[in-house]
């Protein structure tokens, strides 16, 4: 950590170093793996597995590589935040941590009407209707959001227990899925035909490349752990081991969970909300074991609540940190004197986010309701990472040209590897952006739909830009009193 930011950090507590290895290898999992991008994914057909295979070389292996670099030699709370304010200066960090942040507000929304959508199954597919009750769903969704939040403000070494839970609840589904399709493949044939022509993306279509970029938005969040830099144990080893161990088990999740789903249903016979649980179900029946529909229903739930918890928990030390640079409102920088957490930060972030949980269901049904929110917050959550990749060469470039030997880990293949993954990142992060503003086949209005999604979008910055004037101003009349 730096001396300034050591300098300006509230006398008020510390941070504790709460996560180890596996505890980030967990975050990791529950943090990525979204059973919801099986149904996206599935709903592309048999083309899916090689866009999944495409995400994986374009985007997925250049973040890891990115963030397990940065990590290494930023280690430092604020992740992405602090990467990019050390590249780009003060102006440009706000933008990159704002975006992060406020994305969040809008991502909890979109992840909790998923898992409402799931819940209704545990009282049995009777229940199902039940899901489309926007009142059922606001109420399920922010009961979920604060239990998941307390436990983080009172720390990590309390928190990280709802996220690993949450790995649990996320894994055990996306298994008992993967043995269900092999089961019904061997058993009852593929309900999904595959031919060496259907497998092909076919990229003169915009809707398969916009299917792509979501992809890679389920492919993102590995950096999630960098922003706790100063509470996991030996940063700059443990992120990068992390990352690589999680990978393996996210990537097998989202190839073989496909698979499986398009084994069990036709692509258009697939729900974009229940679809696991009712495929779970239906072979569940078969097998004469139909209580696995419940008990996945369950484990799905437990998985959205460590999922809540793992984004709020790490997406709160942005303003924290934002909120130590002053920025932001002061109040945010305090730390908990006993629970060495920052306990306002999160706090504040639950009660936005319990406001845009109850707006995001009004006057629509919850399925569009959950395609706006899943669109404007991929744009608002890649625009940091196009700070993460550019961020990346300008500060290997520094270290070089510094003269100080390189200590951590560093990309292969000196700088054409370095630029292999900075272009290969952008450019993917960069098409998911513009390719997320093409309304999906299933919208009803899509001028409004893109109203929706571009409005807030710009509105989440206009925001955010008054936030870092009122500071600038702030600091320049402090700095003439002095």
């Amino acid at each position: 950590m730096s001396d300034q930011t050591a300098n300006q950090r509230p006398a008020s507590g510390k941070l504790a170093r709460a996560m180890g290895l596996w505890d980030v290898v967990l975050l990791n999992v529950v943090a990525i793996v979204g059973l919801r991008w099986l149904l996206t994914a599935a709903q592309a057909g048999p083309q899916s597995i090689i866009l999944w295979l495409l995400a994986l070389l374009i985007f997925f292996i250049p973040q890891g590589l990115a963030v397990s670099e940065l990590s290494a030699h930023y280690p430092e709370e604020g992740g992405i935040y602090n990467w990019t304010k050390q590249a780009f200066g003060p102006f440009h960090g706000f933008i990159s941590g704002w975006c992060y942040w406020v994305n969040n507000l809008v991502y909890y929304p979109s992840l909790l009407i998923f898992l409402a959508g799931n819940a209704v199954f545990i009282a049995g597919s009777q229940a199902a209707g039940f899901g489309e009750n926007t009142y059922y769903v606001a109420i399920f969704s922010t009961g979920v959001l604060w239990l998941a939040m307390l436990p983080n403000m009172i720390g990590l070494r309390t928190g990280k227990w709802v996220q690993n839970l949450g790995a649990v609840g996320n894994w055990l589904p996306a298994v008992v899925l993967i043995i269900l399709g092999f089961f019904a493949l061997f058993r009852y044939g593929s309900s999904t035909h595959f031919t060496l022509t259907n497998i092909l993306p076919d990229f003169s279509r915009l809707d398969t490349i916009s299917f792509w970029s979501l992809m890679c938005f389920g492919f993102a969040g590995l950096e999630l752990a960098a922003v706790m830099g100063e509470e996991i144990k030996d940063t700059q080893r443990t992120i990068p081991r992390a990352i690589i161990i999680s990978g393996v088990f996210i990537t097998g999740i989202y190839i073989l969970g496909t698979g499986a789903m398009m084994v069990i249903f036709k692509s258009g016979e697939i729900n974009i909300i229940s679809g696991i649980v009712e495929s779970i179900g239906k072979v569940g029946d078969q097998m004469g074991m139909p209580w696995l529909l419940n008990a996945m229903a369950f484990s799905i739930t437990v998985g959205g609540i460590g999922g809540a918890g793992a984004w709020l928990a790490g997406t709160a030390r942005v303003p924290f940190v934002v909120g130590v640079d002053n920025f932001l409102p002061p109040a945010l920088s305090k730390i908990h004197p006993k629970w060495n957490t920052p306990h306002i930060a999160i706090l504040v972030q639950g009660i936005l986010s319990t406001a845009f949980i109850f707006m995001s269901v009004i006057g629509s049904t919850v399925e569009e309701a959950y395609l706006v929110l899943l669109d404007a917050t991929l744009i608002l959550y890649f625009i940091p990472y196009l700070y993460l990749f550019v961020s990346l060469v300008k500060l290997r470039r520094r270290r070089e040209s510094s003269g100080h030997p390189s200590e951590g880990m560093v990309i292969p293949g000196n700088k054409p590897g370095l630029w292999l993954v900075a272009v290969l990142g952008f450019a993917a992060t960069l098409i998911s952006i513009v390719f997320s503003l093409i309304p999906s086949a299933g919208v009803e209005n899509p001028w409004l739909f893109e109203g929706k999604v571009l409005g807030g979008t710009v509105g989440f910055i206009v925001v955010g830009l008054f936030f870092y004037s009122r500071g600038k101003r702030k600091q320049s009349t402090a700095g003439a009193g002095e």
